[in-house]
């Protein structure tokens, strides 16, 4: 059978789902039978990932229809949820695939609070279950080809599609396993196996040589690509190289023999044995270094028989010129496999658990669609509001309507009476200074915590720059500087906010201090408020004036207005619409959401017709002012003018302002104790991102200096310098498989026939020096040797104390050999010296070891050693 590669399952920790996100059910929406529903929900996904992740999975289409199910309801509720770190945290902590057991490297696991990292690691378990389940089918029979050929594909594209993914889902360095290197060589193995897969089947079904070659030399083309992307990758594992090097070989092997049948087909007959001779090498080397992970030997026989058949034919009868390879024509390509598409749902038995919850893009669109609902309704509350002001302005600047009413001159007119009373029954003066007294103090409580917030950020930012200078480039995360700056724009607007706020309370004090002494005098008892009027003339004549009549009259439209401006305000305050179907109908036909269009246009239509309207009481407010003010002139000219009058009429008109003064004031205060409470709630919000975002960063910072103190530990204190080779012991004579040569995707490897051509030997070496007991210093032979040493000097009596090196020194490292340029003959792999064995360097008894050379059999520091016998990888069958 052929061999296969699959890959293992990542594991995850488990995760409570249920508390999280009932949490947030709860307090988004009321209770009811609709609550209910999703509250169920929840227990049923945290199920569900229990089923996918929490026990060992058969190598089954059931147990991938499980782990797809769950990836489907993943990405069916990131949208339905806040899922992130300040607001609906869920922290998932996976362990990398290939840390035990492997040469990948990497951390062992991985904690984020990011359902993209969750959706990462499913999709990831889904790809590597499923080329299990293909290694797993009968490739005897067209269903487990077809199986096989299907998982291959869909393991393919679900690792392509993580590469793609997986940086932006996580925002930080992923483990190795899914880092985008290792998943996108994953991807191109599954899809070199299911196209050699595709290439069994033709073989089965006997289709026609062209076809099959060109099948063939496409599968050794992808297992080219794949070989490529591992053999520079120290993050990937060393044991695949061999199994895919060797299945590059075999494919081409089989494209140049299934081609050799189709040139003797057309009778070119030299064309033909020159390629049965090229698979003959190729499959010659897998046999001779891969024969441990893979059996070529029934194709062996198959095209050594072959190609005996075609010489003896071709010595014999056809006598046809055998090209070389590098003449020969190129074989066509033809790909049958592509990496499958990953698009939601893969699950054929997939239905949303939340399927009637609103998407969180709805739910922001429905915010910010009721921010703008509510400022248009400030907007047209706040125009009424401001022009009925402004009326009362002017007419308290005329001592309206208490001129009309003080005709007598010596009691206090209706209008000021009542003002008065409706001063008292609010609180008078006591409640506005403890208004004002309150500000401060909440005002002090916000900026301390924003002051906390920030200068937490300022602490850990400065503790990442100490760091940074400290270890340059080894702290390679992201500077806090940068990483901070959405917060610290939040944390400049909220005191821009408060800055502006400080204002608006100033000139709410400066007003007070300005109508504060008329204010007490409402709040005095009625006599002493007459007693502090003063008395006039009386203008008992004016009473049955038609101005006067006139001003009332124009007055009563006024107070009338000012009712139809309360009614018209209820009306704008309590008009509803429920914009999430408009929103939910855009989403579903464009993907996306056009909130400001959508919004606008309906706001138009739902406040139009009132906008008309508070422009009309505006016009008549205009209108009716206008009159006012042209019948109180006659209505002046007409009173008895006096200096105890006009000082009545003074008072009289303060004490109007004043009332309309402490009714504003007392508003402007109260909703600024609202707004510095509200405030509070969302700066203790901020605080608490701004605190989340600093611990993560030193629970970040304190594995990262572990790490690094680890890895300086492991350095070494001296530089290291190169051995002499019989100073070490090589390995012994290749038992096992030889590592792939880097030109293994060479397209004309050399003949058999010729040797691969020798590099100049190296100079000789000098030998080990010789001591004499009574010496405390070596002299170093004079006379290097011409090859290996056969004998070994006398035995002498070791040094009395370390010595140093034996040998010249050259440029570079003082007192330490430095070898000539263009050649390192302890480079591994630059000789293939069959015939000339690689001798040790033999002690002979009783002589003292080099100095400072290591132990017998231990390996010297620094010396590039043979690659040690490692247990064999087998892919699997």
């Amino acid at each position: 059978m052929a061999t296969f590669i699959s890959v293992p399952l990542k594991k995850s920790s488990e995760v409570d789902l249920v508390k999280p996100l009932s949490k947030f059910v709860t307090a988004s929406y009321p209770a009811g039978e609709e609550q209910a529903e999703y509250i169920r929900a929840v227990e049923e996904l945290n199920k569900l990932r229990r089923n996918a992740l929490g026990r060992p999975l058969d190598k089954h289409e059931s147990s991938l229809e499980i782990l797809l199910r769950y990836y489907d309801q993943l990405c069916a509720v990131e949208p339905k949820f806040p899922f992130s770190e300040n607001q609906l945290c869920l922290t998932f902590t996976w362990k990398d695939a290939f840390d035990k057991g492997s040469l990948f490297g990497g951390s062992v696991k991985l904690s984020l609070a990011s359902l993209g990292y969750e959706k990462t690691c499913v999709l990831f378990n889904a790809a590597a279950l499923a080329s299990q389940i293909a290694s797993e089918q009968n490739l005897d029979n067209d269903e487990g080809l077809k199986a096989a050929a299907r998982y291959y594909q869909l393991a393919s594209g679900a690792f392509g599609h993580i590469k793609d993914t997986v940086l932006s889902a996580l925002n930080r360095e992923p483990t190795m396993d899914i880092s985008p290197e290792t998943v996108g060589t994953l991807s191109h193995i599954m899809l070199a196996q299911a196209q050699e897969v595709f290439f069994l089947k033709a073989t089965s079904d006997k289709m026609k040589d062209a076809v099959i070659a060109k099948l063939a030399n496409q599968a050794a083309d992808f297992y080219g690509d794949a070989f490529k992307q591992c053999q520079y990758k120290d993050n990937l594992p060393k044991e695949v190289l061999p199994v895919l090097a060797a299945k590059h070989c075999i494919m081409q092997a089989n494209a140049e023999l299934h081609q050799s049948i189709l040139a003797k087909q057309k009778k070119r007959f030299g064309e033909e044995i020159a390629r049965l001779q090229h698979a003959a090498e190729l499959v010659k080397t897998v046999a001779s270094r891969y024969d441990e992970y893979v059996s070529v030997k029934d194709l062996s026989d198959k095209i050594n028989r072959a190609l005996t058949a075609a010489k003896k034919d071709n010595d014999f009868i056809y006598h046809d010129r055998v090209p070389e390879v590098k003449d020969l024509e190129h074989i066509g390509k033809a790909a049958l496999v592509k990496a499958t598409a990953i698009t939601p749902p893969l699950s054929q038995k997939f239905s949303d658990l939340f399927e009637k919850m609103v998407p969180m893009a709805v739910q922001q669109s429905m915010s910010i669609y009721n921010q703008r609902k509510a400022e248009t309704v400030n907007r047209l509350v706040g125009t009424m509001r401001e022009a009925t002001n402004l009326c009362n302005g002017v007419l308290a600047s005329l001592n309206l309507p208490a001129a009309l009413e003080d005709l007598s001159g010596d009691s206090i007119p209706q209008s000021i009476a009542e003002k008065a009373r409706a001063v008292v029954q609010q609180g008078g003066l006591q409640n506005i200074e403890q208004l004002i007294k309150d500000l401060p103090e909440l005002l002090t409580r916000n900026r301390e915590i924003l002051d906390e917030s920030l200068k937490m950020l300022d602490d850990e930012e400065t503790t990442d720059n100490e760091l940074r200078t400290k270890f340059n480039q080894r702290w390679n995360r992201t500077p806090s500087g940068d990483l901070y700056k959405p917060l610290r724009a939040e944390g400049a607007n909220f005191r821009n906010v408060l800055d502006k706020a400080v204002q608006a309370d100033q000139v709410v004090r400066d007003r007070y201090n300005t109508h504060c002494e008329m204010i007490a005098l409402l709040c005095k008892p009625e006599n002493e408020l007459n007693a502090a009027i003063p008395s006039a003339n009386p203008t008992k004549t004016l009473q049955g004036s038609e101005v006067v009549n006139v001003l009332r009259s124009q007055l009563t439209q006024l107070d009338e207005m000012k009712k139809e401006r309360e009614t018209l305000e209820g009306e704008i305050k309590g008009v509803t619409f429920d914009m999430s179907t408009t929103f939910l109908t855009a989403l579903a036909q464009d993907g996306a959401i056009s909130e400001e269009q959508l919004s606008l246009s309906q706001l138009d239509q739902l406040y139009g017709s009132y906008n008309q309207r508070v422009q009309a009481t505006l016009r008549t407010q205009e209108e009716l002012l206008g009159q006012v003010q042209t019948s109180h002139q006659e209505f002046s000219s007409l009173k008895q003018s006096n200096t105890e009058a006009n000082q009545r009429e003074e008072v009289l008109k303060k004490l109007a302002s004043a009332h309309d003064s402490y009714i504003e004031i007392t508003s402007n205060l109260r909703e600024g104790t609202k707004f510095y409470n509200d405030l509070t709630e969302i700066l203790l919000k901020f605080q608490n991102k701004c605190s989340d975002i600093v611990f993560a960063r030193k629970t970040e910072r304190d594995e990262l200096l572990k790490d690094l103190q680890q890895s300086i530990a492991r350095e070494p204190s001296a530089p290291s310098f190169n051995v002499p080779a019989y100073q070490s012991t090589p390995a012994a004579p290749a038992g096992g498989p030889t590592p792939a040569p880097r030109t293994v995707f060479a397209q004309q490897p050399q003949q058999p026939q010729q040797q691969p051509q020798t590099k100049p030997m190296p100079p000789a070496r000098p030998p080990p020096p010789t001591f004499t007991p009574q010496a405390a210093s070596t002299t170093p032979t004079n006379a290097p040797p011409t090859g290996p040493p056969n004998t070994n000097p006398p035995p002498m009596a070791p040094p009395s104390q370390a010595q140093g090196p034996p040998y010249p020194s050259y440029q570079g490292y003082p007192g330490y050999f430095q070898m000539p340029m263009g050649y390192n003959p302890y480079a591994y792999g630059q000789y293939n010296m069959p015939n000339v064995p690689y001798m040790p360097y033999q002690a002979t008894p009783g002589q003292g070891g080099y100095p400072g050379a290591p132990p017998a059999g231990q390996p010297y520091p620094g010396y590039p050693q043979q690659p040690p016998q490692q247990q064999p990888y087998y892919p699997q069958q």
